[in-house]
């Protein structure tokens, strides 16, 4: 059988993309309170093909995956985006995984574990890059019924997309913690006033942080029939 990935390709078209996508994947994050917490993920595995091979080998993405059973986490990221990029000879390597994280919220206003989707998006070229998304609830009741009785009902209002690059190492639930604060517009428990008033308070939280060097920030309330949404960047550092 040929080996086509190191067939020389005299067209000089590079292809952008290339890869293997939505994988389900058991993968192991690191959690704070319990130091790790076991998910399952879907993964998306591409290069940027040079024009110079007519097509790459897809089960090394896989091989490379399952090296990395159990480890993939943010420390790991470099080190998959490395052995993807130097295994596969490719000018750059990206790798995206999606997972549900669950976090134990406060119990005097919620019951149960508080899920949140989380995305990871790391490229290596020249350097490496690496931006961390979550998407946040923005519920209409956030706080405890005045009595001490059992929590009220928590409508959903609508959802904040935070993406941000970090300085430095921050754990999920320090940044879950940091953009609900941003959520909470004084010791009110009413709907939040608009899409762009969330995002400005949430913008400035965020923006006063020495461990994020770049955040993206939508709030989006979900309305009938249709949803309102407004959107900001931070500055790069």
């Amino acid at each position: 059988m040929k080996d086509i990935q190191n067939l020389h390709d005299d067209r000089r078209i590079n292809i952008r993309k290339v890869g293997v996508k939505t994988i389900s994947y058991p993968v192991t994050v690191l959690d704070k309170s319990r130091r790790l917490q076991r998910t399952i993920a879907t993964v998306n595995m591409y290069v940027n093909l040079p024009h110079r091979f007519k097509g790459t080998h897809m089960s090394r993405f896989i091989e490379i995956l399952n090296r990395f059973h159990g480890e993939i986490n943010l420390k790991n990221f470099n080190r998959i985006l490395l052995e993807v990029k130097e295994c596969l000879d490719a000018e750059a390597a990206h790798l995206e995984i999606e997972f549900p994280y669950f976090l134990q919220p406060d119990p005097s206003y919620s019951i149960g574990s508080e899920k949140y989707k989380c995305r990871m998006h790391g490229s290596l070229e020249e350097t490496d890059d690496l931006v961390m998304e979550i998407e946040v609830p923005i519920t209409l009741v956030r706080h405890r019924h005045i009595d001490g009785g059992l929590p009220r009902s928590m409508g959903r209002w609508g959802i904040a997309k935070v993406s941000v690059r970090f300085n430095k190492f921050i754990w999920i639930e320090d940044l879950i913690a940091l953009i609900e604060e941003g959520l909470i517009s004084g010791d009110s428990a009413s709907a939040p006033d608009s899409v762009e008033s969330v995002c400005q308070h949430l913008g400035s939280i965020l923006s006063k942080q020495s461990s994020i060097n770049w955040y993206s920030v939508v709030i989006e309330n979900i309305a009938a029939g249709y949803s309102t949404f407004a959107s900001l960047e931070g500055p790069q550092n």
